[in-house]
């Protein structure tokens, strides 16, 4: 396995829409799949988008395990998402601060859905759908709009929430940890 490289915002690649995979790709994508996993751990991300490392494919995945960027996500068990397919489920949504391993040392405050429903295949080509809930939501959401070409800025609809990690844990994070615990119990 190989710690990948992450591309940065003004990358074009990162704006470029993904291309489906088909499930006889799969057998040859194994070691990419394993390289990305590496990587998004290297960088204690919850989530990582092929597009991140450059390569224009629907596989993202997502992982949270005590993660230390991001202490009051819930835990979620590693989970691979080949041709994503994302329904909204009802119309509760939340103001969360959203950060990016593409947008190094920015933050800002992004209105997600609460409940969404999910289609995919596994990283063998098995197809799966689960239900999800509350911050973990937002991380698939997040996760989803790499495949299209989105960044989290783009989803910011007020920028005076921009922060860097440093303004963010000197004047909003005590706040935000409380909001992110109330969702937590919330969707428990």
């Amino acid at each position: 396995m190989a710690v990948l490289p992450i591309l940065k915002i003004g990358d074009p690649r990162l704006r470029e829409v993904s291309r489906a995979v088909e499930p006889a790709q799969l057998p040859d994508l194994q070691g990419f799949i394993d390289d990305l996993i590496e990587t998004m751990h290297a960088a204690n991300g919850a989530g990582l988008a092929a597009p991140q490392v450059g390569v224009p494919l629907r596989i993202c995945a997502v992982h949270v395990q005590q993660n230390p960027r991001y202490p009051y996500k819930p835990d979620y068990p590693l989970t691979v998402f080949v041709n994503p397919e994302l329904t909204v489920v009802g119309d509760e949504q939340a103001s969360v601060f959203e950060g990016c391993l593409s947008v190094p040392d920015l933050r800002g405050r992004v209105q997600r859905h609460m409940r969404v429903g999910v289609r995919a295949l596994d990283r063998h080509g098995n197809p799966f759908e689960i239900n999800a809930q509350g911050l973990i939501a937002g991380t698939f959401q997040h996760e989803f709009d790499h495949l299209d070409g989105l960044l989290f800025v783009d989803r910011v609809t007020d920028p005076g929430t921009f922060c860097t990690w440093a303004t963010f844990e000197q004047f909003h994070k005590a706040a935000f940890v409380e909001e992110a615990l109330a969702i937590n119990r919330r969707y428990a």
